[in-house]
């Protein structure tokens, strides 16, 4: 967070690098506050929000120009996967989870208030008390891609440090912020498993 708020405030960015570093900073901040004992308590809505507007705002920027393409669409996928981790908190967003309770040598499972008694299902690894496949599902993605992207950035910044050692600290900063947000968003996700 301090790299964005740095970057905004030496004002060497355009218009377009204030809101997308503005974005970043705001995402940091809310990772911060997401592994706060209490931030969990905290309302859900508005950032969930804000994080489908900065997703919308990065595919615009990535349809608009083809200089900065990837790496919007890096950055909205990114503002995405919050927004996903503020639907996650958001009671009564996702579909209801399936249950599954053993009753006398049979299986009864309920999904939003019908009961199906008697069916036999397989017993396979359940997912958490009070999590949908869905839910779960998305969230192994997300952990995986997270931190797949960590280790793009930590390459790219190793790469870096090997051909150009005395290279722009900036650059290589900016580079070691994308691999901490993205082990971080890999955390975050893994926690919510």
């Amino acid at each position: 967070m301090a790299e964005r708020v740095h970057g905004i405030a030496v004002g060497r960015l355009s218009r377009r690098g204030v809101v997308g570093h503005s974005l970043h900073a705001l995402m940091a901040l809310a990772m911060a506050v997401m592994a706060w004992p209490r931030g969990a308590d905290l309302p859900t809505t508005v950032p969930l929000l804000l994080f489908v507007s900065a997703a919308v705002w990065f595919v615009a920027g990535a349809v608009r120009t083809a200089e900065h393409r990837r790496s919007d669409a890096y950055h909205a996928l990114m503002m995405l996967a919050m927004a996903w981790m503020y639907a996650v908190m958001t009671d009564g967003l996702l579909p209801a989870p399936v249950e599954v309770a053993d009753v006398g040598g049979h299986h009864e499972a309920s999904m939003s208030g019908m009961h199906m008694s008697g069916m036999a299902f397989v017993d396979t690894a359940p997912a958490p008390a009070g999590t949908s496949p869905l839910v779960s599902g998305l969230n192994w993605l997300l952990t995986i891609g997270s931190a797949v992207a960590g280790a793009w950035w930590l390459s790219e910044l190793l790469a870096r440090l090997r051909t150009k050692p005395l290279a722009s600290g900036r650059a290589q900063l900016a580079i070691a912020t994308q691999a901490l947000m993205a082990a971080g968003m890999a955390t975050m996700f893994a926690a919510m498993m």
